[in-house]
């Protein structure tokens, strides 16, 4: 594990900042996404395509990021990320007193409008503050903190669940209050960070970071099948309880805490090229065993790989910020959360259908975008850097835009 304490004090203070809204965004997160499945089979009776059209209803918010970029002529990065914790504790904490699909489509989307608006400037901070060496190892032990936040998510849902304690209303209000009070006292307790440059207060489109927006664009599609329908298929097709579900996650969590800032480690070892196309090889793999399984056990164990394995998405952000204009930051940020969520608007919708006809095919269509992306992942240099984008480029000054 890496020792903080080696690092600068003006990189160590804004680390364990990153540190605690990570915990703070993710035990909230956690929460809301492991009672989702069970509270609406259980108390909304939906089907695939319900689910679809919820996590489609979820993605929204993460399409329209790039308004965050908006905001920040009215206020800082770190403040934002205050304001939208709030948010999310407040969709949290109603989500539980509307068990009906309108219902869960409205407190759904204040919840993800708090998350996504978060994890913009999450991103965004972190490619200003950290330094480029360091950067891999960092964004490791930042997403060990999140998933740490996870684990106790897990924990205590499934410790309530054992108990026989299923009070959706009251699990999902203690859960949002929890979180805008522990914000709160982050305001209190944390100084004043941002990045060294000041930062682009409009939207930022540029052709030599194509290669980027492409593999955003294909995460974000690949990804979105996890979250909408790997759980999902546990609960439907195999018949797992809330506390099942919540054990598995738990041990997701507590490997992906152990394992994360080892995980970013490799991209500083193999380099961004090699970790992303190690990553979607994992993935291939994971998708095409969702499919072919028959078996609940083997399905839990891919859910388990798939979840821990998404740490590795950390080298198209360090990718970035090797190819990036230090002032294209949080713009790009904004940009790029939104590309990532081009295909998660319409792929749970569009895939919840096929899931009527057979759940399989979802998870074969997830191995050609999973295939897809590695593909592009051929294109990454060995060494990126401004100029230098693509291997379909030659090493160069960065060009004037």
């Amino acid at each position: 594990m890496l020792n903080l304490s080696n690092l600068a004090p003006a990189v160590r203070g804004p680390v364990i900042f990153l540190m605690t809204m990570s915990f703070i965004n993710w035990i909230s997160f956690a929460a809301w996404q492991a009672l989702l499945n069970n509270f609406v089979v259980e108390r909304a009776g939906f089907q695939w395509s319900e689910i679809g059209l919820t996590q489609s209803v979820r993605e929204i918010p993460g399409f329209l990021a790039f308004t965050a970029i908006f905001w920040l002529a009215v206020m800082r990065e770190q403040t934002l990320a205050y304001v939208s914790l709030l948010v999310l504790g407040l969709g949290i904490a109603l989500t539980g007193f509307f068990p009906t699909l309108t219902g869960v489509l409205i407190t759904t989307f204040i919840m993800s409008v708090g998350f996504h608006y978060f994890e913009t400037m999450n991103t965004s901070l972190q490619l200003q503050i950290l330094p480029k060496a360091e950067a891999g190892r960092l964004m490791g032990r930042i997403a060990s903190a999140g998933a740490a936040g996870q684990f106790l998510a897990y924990g205590g849902i499934a410790a309530v669940a054992a108990l026989g304690y299923l009070n959706y209303a009251v699990l999902y209000a203690v859960i949002g209050i929890a979180a805008i009070a522990i914000t709160i006292a982050a305001v209190m307790g944390f100084g004043r960070y941002e990045g060294p440059v000041p930062q682009r207060k409009s939207i930022v489109l540029r052709q030599r970071y194509w290669l980027y927006y492409a593999m955003t664009f294909m995460s974000g599609a690949r990804r979105q099948l996890f979250h909408a329908f790997a759980g999902f298929l546990l609960v439907k097709k195999f018949g797992f309880s809330l506390t099942e579900t919540a054990l598995l996650m738990l041990v997701t969590a507590a490997l992906t805490t152990v394992l994360a800032g080892r995980l970013g480690g490799l991209v500083s070892q193999w380099g961004e090229r090699r970790t992303i196309q190690f990553e979607n090889v994992v993935l291939i793999l994971v998708f095409a065993g969702y499919a072919l399984s028959t078996n609940g056990t083997v399905a839990a164990i891919l859910f388990v790989i798939d979840g821990v394995f998404f740490t590795l998405t950390i080298a198209q952000r360090t990718y970035f910020q090797k190819i990036g204009d230090p002032a294209d930051m949080a713009a790009t940020a904004s940009v790029a959360f939104t590309i990532n969520h081009i295909a998660a608007v319409f792929i749970p919708v569009l895939f919840g259908a096929l899931g009527m006809i057979n759940p399989s095919i979802i998870f074969w269509l997830g191995v050609v975008i999973a295939t897809m992306s590695l593909a592009l992942s051929f294109l990454v240099p060995e060494r990126p850097g401004p100029g230098h984008e693509t291997i379909l480029v030659s090493p160069r000054a960065a060009p004037a835009e």
